[in-house]
């Protein structure tokens, strides 16, 4: 008998040798499921009173949609991330969910080998461009409850005078990490650890009725008087770890997670695209408690009314 592959209608169903199999058509399917779930709707007018137009020559792309309110063409990839791309719907789909089934992430050498691509630079195009769908910036609710809040260091192997230092002191990036117990995590890196940027970044991502604990850094001194729930502090120095409920260990742990990445997989990341780095895996953690598939979903539906030339990601990261 011959291999009938399976039809594919929802991206949160499949397993990622799935995602290899898939048809174009299928793919375009898959992404209006998403976009649209009650039919598709103008991007400009909102209208709902559409028709298909059947692609009768070569000119005319399939998928292609008319509004028949204000006359607008448009495609299930207008105004998202994929917007103006010449990857493949199928390519697209396979990517989202690669990148959100490795949890230590994929380079774009092997995403250019898995997919097929023709260039490096589009396969590094394509990852920045998920890891902008992949953007949680501002949450839509802040974090509650016990917030751990740590920061690490991201960077080459020190040398020179800067050889017998670890962190601070060196031309490491810091990165700060905000994780709710059992939720989910912002990250990102920063310019300075002072009290006053610490302070703010917290704020800004933690409800005021929160738990927070932290390392003994001195920079978190003062929060106590920002958040209801209090300050508690552990002291690494003192080889004082846990104590209690009081810890930073689920903060540690996305840090060694992060660091396997970069480390492991990327190898290196610059201080200009950390930051969209940070996005990703703060992304997946946020969503580990789903499957491969959901969390593939979730990330399309982040790709919409985004979008980003690589104009502004060569030059601003």
């Amino acid at each position: 008998m011959r291999y009938k592959p399976p039809k594919f209608n929802k991206l949160s169903e499949m397993a990622a040798i799935d995602a290899g199999r898939l048809t174009e058509d299928e793919a375009r399917v898959i992404l209006e499921g998403i976009r649209w779930p009650k039919g598709p709707v103008c991007p400009r007018c909102s209208s709902k009173d559409i028709t298909r137009i059947k692609a009768k020559s070569k000119k005319v792309r399939d998928g292609l949609i008319q509004c028949r309110k204000c006359r607008k063409q448009f495609t299930v990839t207008v105004g998202t991330v994929m917007h103006g791309s010449h990857i493949t719907l199928r390519q697209w789909v396979q990517a989202f969910h690669s990148i959100c089934s490795h949890k230590k992430g994929v380079s774009a050498l092997q995403l250019q080998r898995n997919l097929g691509l023709k260039s490096y630079e589009s396969a590094w195009y394509l990852a920045h461009r998920i890891r902008e769908a992949m953007n949680q910036d501002p949450l839509a609710s802040k974090l509650k409850g016990i917030i751990e809040v740590d920061e690490t260091y991201i960077g080459g192997k020190p040398r020179g005078e800067e050889k017998s230092k670890r962190g601070r002191g060196t031309k490491k990036t810091p990165v700060l990490a905000i994780v709710e117990r059992k939720g989910k995590v912002v990250s990102k890196p920063m310019e300075r650890l002072s009290s006053d940027k610490l302070k703010e970044a917290v704020l800004e991502s933690v409800d005021n009725s929160s738990r927070i604990m932290t390392d003994e850094f001195r920079s978190y001194r003062g929060l106590e008087r920002l958040f209801k729930g209090g300050h508690e502090t552990i002291k690494h120095s003192e080889g004082e770890y846990v104590k209690g409920d009081i810890h930073t260990n689920t903060a540690e742990s996305y840090f060694a997670l992060l660091k396997r990445g970069v480390h492991g997989t990327f190898h290196h990341v610059s201080k200009k695209h950390l930051h969209r780095y940070c996005d990703e895996f703060s992304f997946r953690w946020s969503n580990r408690k789903v499957t491969d598939g959901e969390r593939a979903e979730e990330a399309v539906k982040g790709s919409f009314e985004k979008r980003i030339s690589y104009k502004k990601v060569v030059d601003k990261g």
